[in-house]
């Protein structure tokens, strides 16, 4: 078993496309049965032994810093509005130094996958649901030989082998080569991409074993029809599954 050190959330976006609800508050701070998402994976995370968060904030950042308060350390994004995940990750950079998981924070998912993450035997590894349809939205993954050896939006969906699900945990090897794929992309103008642009950089010559989440309950949140499943079905399928656990 080979845990992270900390855990990046990054979450510095605006979260435009799911508007009005982020017209005062950032993705993060969306509520789901009560608790924010971000609350959510402050516990998940703990819940796997990892208590040093730091969260990459932007959008609103004074407001998160109010409700979230000394549960996570914050890095400032100030350049939000040009930039993003990418660049939120590069400016935490030095919190790779000895490994991480790294977490969008618009992602609900059962504490059990954080588990399965954050325990999985490889240093480097990335949660995958192998049985999404890939579409237009989706950060799709090509697994050969159980690594993820490519990330992209516009991979042809013929070859796509799941959806990426916004949680990569990397050791300290992995994260090394991050820290320089993130320094050399910034540097070359991209500034303004995803993140998993990084970690298909490092899937080149790296590792990065893919986690299946084997049907377990999560989702990205990214518009208001996400958020709608998110409180109809997603929150409950979690809330039974961790009674059957028994957590919470």
């Amino acid at each position: 078993m080979t845990s992270a050190a900390r855990a990046i959330i990054l979450a510095a976006g605006r979260g435009s496309r799911l508007r009005p609800h982020t017209d005062d508050r950032p993705k993060c701070l969306i509520e789901i049965d009560g608790r924010t998402l971000i609350d959510r994976q402050i516990e998940s995370l703990a819940e796997c032994g990892v208590s040093d968060v730091v969260a990459v904030i932007g959008y609103q950042a004074e407001l998160v810093r109010r409700v979230v308060g000394s549960r996570v350390r914050y890095i400032e994004n100030s350049w939000y509005r040009d930039t993003n995940s990418l660049y939120s990750l590069w400016l935490a950079i030095q919190e790779l130094r000895d490994g991480a998981v790294v977490i969008n924070s618009d992602v609900l998912a059962a504490p059990l996958l954080f588990e399965r993450l954050c325990h999985a035997s490889a240093a480097d590894a990335v949660l995958v649901d192998r049985s999404q349809v890939c579409g237009v939205e989706e950060m799709r993954v090509i697994i050969r030989n159980g690594l993820v050896v490519d990330f992209g939006k516009r991979l042809p969906a013929e070859h796509c082998d799941g959806e990426n699900v916004g949680m990569v945990k990397f050791g300290v090897e992995g994260a090394r080569l991050l820290q320089e794929s993130l320094t050399r992309l910034v540097k070359a103008g991209h500034a303004n991409d995803w993140a998993p642009f990084a970690f298909r950089d490092v899937a080149r010559t790296w590792p990065l074993h893919a986690i299946a989440t084997d049907g377990h309950p999560w989702i990205e949140i990214d518009h208001a029809a996400d958020l709608e499943r998110a409180q109809r079905v997603i929150a409950p399928a979690i809330a039974a599954l961790n009674t059957t656990a028994g957590i919470g």
